[in-house]
């Protein structure tokens, strides 16, 4: 399994903090995975608006008593997204999902876990940053990656761990 060791851009919970989108392709962006602890004695983000994103892939509703039997019973490799909803880069990254969900259709399936609503599943998986990326294949990882990062190159990074861990 390997791990990134690039660099990374963190985010923070101050309401005036902005990504700059030009430099999205320079460093992988992400979460540390402190900041959800932080928020317990507060409401979570209540107070500050929340941008809602909607989806323009429509997504395959299917029930499974266990995340175990989901990657089990997958005919093709699923790619899971642990994010959170507070979580900025876990953001960016909807509109890019989309694209390689499109792209690679026929080849992957994707998911997206919600670390807060599923912290055994995250926890199982040692999920330490967000937003993580995990490609499963016959129901075990086989590669993971944490940060955001443009199409282009999460497609490649797909492709390339699919060739390499056949």
């Amino acid at each position: 399994m390997a791990v990134s060791s690039t660099p990374f851009l963190s985010c923070s919970f101050r309401p005036s903090i902005s990504i700059d989108a030009s430099n999205f392709s320079a460093l992988p962006v992400r979460c540390p995975p402190t900041h959800h602890r932080l928020l317990r004695g507060f409401q979570r983000l209540s107070m500050i608006p929340q941008r809602r994103l909607t989806s323009r892939v429509q997504a395959m509703k299917q029930t499974f008593s266990s995340f175990d039997e989901l990657l089990e019973k997958s005919d093709k490799p699923v790619l899971v997204d642990f994010y959170a909803t507070w979580c900025g880069p876990c953001q960016m990254m909807v509109p890019v999902l989309e694209k390689v969900s499109e792209a690679l259709k026929d080849k992957i399936q994707v998911v997206k876990i919600d670390t807060e609503k599923y912290t055994k599943i995250a926890g199982d998986y040692r999920i330490e940053a967000l937003p993580t990326f995990i490609l499963f294949r016959d129901g075990k990882p086989c590669d993971r990656f944490e940060g955001a990062m443009p199409p282009e190159k999460l497609i490649q990074w797909i492709e390339n761990a699919l060739s390499v861990s056949k």
